[in-house]
């Protein structure tokens, strides 16, 4: 339709890209219908702790989704917006969480005098500083990226996996790895504990992965996210066109330690301790998994990856216990049945999939805009 010489824009459906100017162009959502979309999802996610279905086993498994969803987003800023591979995702949730553990036994409770409990304003100032020391860690081992590429990047963040393992391994400050307690949270009045555990981080963590997720998508808008695509794609013409390739593969791990820290201050009060078995080589590989799964470099990514795996664990668990009834009791299945499950999920990705999970939601949009069209 034309008025005046002008496209008239609908702004709940279109089926084409209207936007007439840059202040249209720098819009997050196309239509209307986006954000409308949007908030039903988010007040149906507010009501999941409602649900008759939802048990504790069930939190401890949607929280955790959460968790991971926030280190996930930061993995994804480093290896697929800036491409620079990153084996050492778990190291800096720890990093996080013993940043957390530490400063509230050593600092909060003597000089703030909290007893038993922690206020939840205190959680509030613990999470995004227990961020920055993550983030800053994460720019210190982004240092090599000056000078390495691709599989030798990969090599020494892995190395930094394997040191921070060691280290907090033989560390008797940090309890030699063992479990170091953090209080639970005061919330109101409130103690958060048993039952209530499930429910406060549920809200906790949707809050914070909807935060970080707008600064993401606003942070890849900025010349800061142009720059890191552009270096990944292509580092010399980046540094032809004035972009400090160091400068950005520094900042870019930097911003995904600072998610990664996040993400491990909250598993660290949702468990109520630190322990250095949630932050091994293995999570690691899990949220590199959670990344090619989802889709890297792609925003949607970051949330299904996550969710995907970590959901695919207890069909794995039911598969094993059928299986296992073909086989002698001295044959444990479910050891060898689960890496063999999720290594092949990996692989048929890659393979058949390699843009992820976000594409089929690509093309599943794009169906709908299309509809009752072929094309």
């Amino acid at each position: 339709m034309i008025q005046g010489g002008i496209v008239a824009v609908n702004r709940w459906f279109q089926s084409g890209n209207y936007r007439r100017s840059y202040r249209e162009d720098q819009t997050i959502f196309a239509t209307f219908s986006e954000e409308a979309s949007l908030l039903v999802l988010l007040v149906v996610l507010f009501f999941v702790p409602v649900m008759p279905f939802m048990n504790r086993s069930l939190f401890r498994l949607v929280d955790l989704a959460l968790i991971y969803t926030i280190a996930v987003m930061g993995l994804n800023l480093v290896t697929g917006f800036a491409g620079q591979i990153s084996i050492g995702q778990a190291a800096f949730m720890g990093v996080g969480a013993y940043a957390a553990v530490t400063i509230t036994r050593d600092l909060a409770e003597p000089l703030l005098g909290f007893s038993g409990t922690i206020p939840f304003w205190y959680v509030l100032l613990l999470l995004p500083i227990a961020g920055l020391v993550a983030a800053l860690l994460g720019a210190f081992v982004g240092l090599p990226s000056l000078r390495l590429k691709h599989l030798y990047l990969a090599i020494a963040t892995l190395a930094f996996q394997i040191i921070f393992t060691w280290l907090v391994g033989h560390l008797p400050w940090l309890e030699q790895g063992g479990s170091i307690r953090i209080p639970r949270v005061d919330f109101l009045g409130q103690v958060i504990k048993s039952k209530l555990i499930g429910p406060f981080y549920y809200y906790l963590g949707l809050t914070a992965v909807v935060l970080l997720a707008f600064a993401m998508r606003n942070l890849l808008r900025t010349k800061f996210g142009r720059a890191w695509v552009a270096v990944r794609d292509n580092d010399r013409a980046a540094d032809a066109m004035g972009i400090d390739p160091g400068v950005t593969k520094i900042m870019a791990f930097a911003v995904a330690g600072f998610y990664a820290g996040v993400a491990g201050a909250l598993l660290a009060l949702l468990n109520g301790s630190v322990i250095v078995e949630s932050f091994t080589l293995d999570i690691s590989i899990d949220l590199l998994a959670m990344v090619i799964v989802g889709g890297l470099g792609t925003m949607p990514g970051s949330l299904i990856g996550p969710a995907f795996l970590l959901f695919l664990d207890p069909w794995v668990e039911r598969l094993a216990a059928f299986v296992q009834g073909f086989f002698p009791a001295t044959i444990n299945v479910g050891t060898a049945l689960r890496p063999t499950v999720f290594g092949l999920v990996i692989v048929l990705f890659l393979v058949y999939e390699p843009r992820g999970l976000a594409n089929w939601w690509r093309i599943l949009r794009q169906y709908f805009k299309r509809w009752p069209f072929k094309y």
